[in-house]
């Protein structure tokens, strides 16, 4: 398995905040972290309101601590609340389970780590993120 590098990370935050403004979204911030959670990269858009890193950063961290996109995590916590709002407090707040956050796989499925966005509709903050993933490289999950 290979890490994600900064250069990688950075041509994802490219590739989407691009997507983003060809399509005529609102200001974004886009967040990247590895597998571990760690962030790698952000960029916040001018003009991007407040709490753009702090909910890219939710929706990223949550879909690489579970393993699954931030859609996926939002339809779940539909049917169990209470374990995710457990999560968000656990957390420490850091857990959110809203639509905007893919993850970033490799050609073999090994999960690099996820990317978030924030500032538009969720569907918007996904799809900038996974067209930032697509043109990284790399496989949206």
């Amino acid at each position: 398995m290979t890490s994600l590098t900064l250069d990688q990370a950075n041509q994802i935050i490219g590739a989407a905040l691009a997507a983003s403004k060809q399509a005529g979204y609102q200001p974004m911030g886009v967040v990247v972290l590895d597998d571990a959670g760690h962030l790698k990269a952000f960029a916040r858009e001018d003009g991007a309101s407040m709490f753009r890193f702090e909910v890219a950063q939710g929706k990223a961290w949550g879909a690489v601590g579970m393993g699954v996109s931030s859609r996926t995590l939002g339809e779940r916590a539909k049917g169990n609340p209470n374990f995710f709002v457990s999560l968000a407090a656990t957390s420490g707040g850091r857990f959110l389970p809203q639509t905007g956050a893919v993850l970033i796989k490799d050609a073999q499925g090994a999960v690099l780590g996820a990317v978030g966005a924030s500032g538009g509709t969720g569907d918007e903050d996904e799809a900038i993120c996974m067209a930032g993933v697509k043109a990284a490289g790399f496989v949206p999950g």
